[in-house]
């Protein structure tokens, strides 16, 4: 049995930013705010939540995202 894989949110934008709230999920219970930066890649993984951003006609997107490693950036509060 395989693990299921971290939420994906397809965005138009190289700079997100995650606190980990979201459906279900307040910004109280989620973690402090952070912001990433997509690079070349075409996706990021936030380090807290693991939730993936992957740019828009990146050369992620469309992608088996199983496929892909985990992709950490550098974050700033």
């Amino acid at each position: 049995m395989t693990a299921p894989l971290p939420e994906t949110i397809r965005t138009s934008h190289a700079r997100v930013a995650c606190d980990g709230s979201g459906p279900g999920v307040p910004a109280a219970l989620g973690h402090p705010r952070v912001f990433l930066q997509i690079d070349e890649h075409g996706y990021v993984d936030c380090g807290y939540c693991d939730r993936r951003f992957i740019l828009i006609g990146g050369p992620a997107d469309g992608a088996d995202q199983s496929q892909l490693p985990d992709h950490p950036a550098g974050a700033s509060i």
